[in-house]
């Protein structure tokens, strides 16, 4: 596992400050080449699977395939770009790409289902029948783990206003946020009421101490309410039940039965209670009291789209279904919406 950010000196590639996916400090550029589930920043992305493969693995990328994940509402320009920087930058014999709804699906032993992922940058909800997505009945979130370690820092600013800034850098923050905060299953009821605040005290490195109280439920409440951090967009539970009502009737059921949840923003304690809860709500509600809803929840689904990537490739029956190089340099980069779409 590495960061998916990267420290340039400006001398090295000069990056303007309004440029995507970048910001400077002191001459240094920190490239960001991901940005809600999008690469926004090809050349970054190259540095980043490169020191991958070669710093992290330790493997010539011209002797191994490679499978790539790739967000569910993703442009298909972004796979020809892959694609060609597989083949052509980093020389692969073989590369093969997936939406992250497919294998985060396929981490379960399913093929057919609801993927609900919240990860760092995006959420989605994705119906995937007999391993192929249905882009038309998919939604996304823009808030997930960043937006909800921002507004996190925020909070904590806001309730302890001797706090310096430096004092509470984004490591510190995200830390904070995985070792303390948790779903609320009723968040009016929480709010109003202090003596059901889970209170909590973290001493920082610097000697200050956090005293947290309803900050620890109101953190990832966004992902259940975005209009907090000012979104339009509904919560993830509405968008996973529009999501199942997009798709026939007479599939809706099976779809229902295997609702996996996956990515490390869905393991906030609460969170598949949560969930379980509002979705139940919405089927009471808007007239399908007869659907039923199982979700599962691995331990491991903060890493789901890593093993049912893993899974995947390693199955015999998958090796028909790579991409060459001879295929690539016969074709070109269109190939790709061809074989993977």
């Amino acid at each position: 596992m590495l960061k998916s950010s990267s420290l340039m000196p400006s001398w090295d590639r000069p990056v303007l400050p309004e440029a995507p996916g970048c910001e400077l400090a002191g001459g240094v550029a920190r490239a960001h080449p991901i940005k809600h589930g999008v690469v926004v920043d090809w050349d970054a992305m190259e540095g980043l699977w490169e020191r991958l493969m070669v710093g992290g693995l330790q493997v010539h990328p011209e002797q191994w395939p490679v499978l790539v994940s790739d967000s569910p509402s993703a442009p298909p320009e972004g796979r020809e770009k892959a694609a060609e920087l597989l083949f052509e930058a980093l020389t692969v014999p073989a590369c093969h790409m997936a939406s992250t709804a497919l294998l985060a699906l396929c981490s379960t032993g399913a093929f057919s289902g609801l993927a609900v992922e919240a990860g760092a940058g995006v959420c989605h909800a994705t119906p995937i029948y007999a391993g192929h997505s249905w882009q038309k009945a998919t939604f996304r979130l823009n808030v997930a783990g960043s937006s909800l370690s921002r507004y996190f820092r925020d909070l904590l600013m806001a309730t302890s206003p001797d706090l310096q800034p430096q004092a509470l850098p984004r490591k510190t923050v995200t830390h904070l946020k995985k070792r303390c905060c948790y779903v609320s299953l009723d968040f009016q009821g929480d709010i109003c009421n202090p003596a059901r605040h889970r209170r909590a005290c973290f001493c920082l490195s610097n000697g200050c101490c956090v005293h947290l109280g309803s900050e620890r439920f109101r953190c990832p409440e966004p992902l259940f309410q975005p209009s907090l951090l000012d979104h339009p967009e509904p919560g993830l539970p509405t968008l996973a039940f529009q999501a199942l009502q997009k798709i026939p009737i007479k599939l809706r059921a099976r779809l229902a039965n295997t609702v996996v949840l996956a990515g490390g923003s869905t393991l906030f304690p609460g969170f598949v209670e949560r969930m379980n809860l509002e979705l139940e709500a919405l089927c009471q509600r808007l007239g399908h009291p007869a659907l039923k809803l199982c979700l599962v929840a691995q331990p491991g689904r903060g890493t789901a789209v890593w093993t049912g990537g893993s899974m995947m490739a390693s199955l015999q029956s998958f090796q028909c279904r790579w991409m060459t190089r001879a295929m690539y340099e016969e074709y070109g980069p269109f190939l790709v919406r061809k074989v993977f779409d």
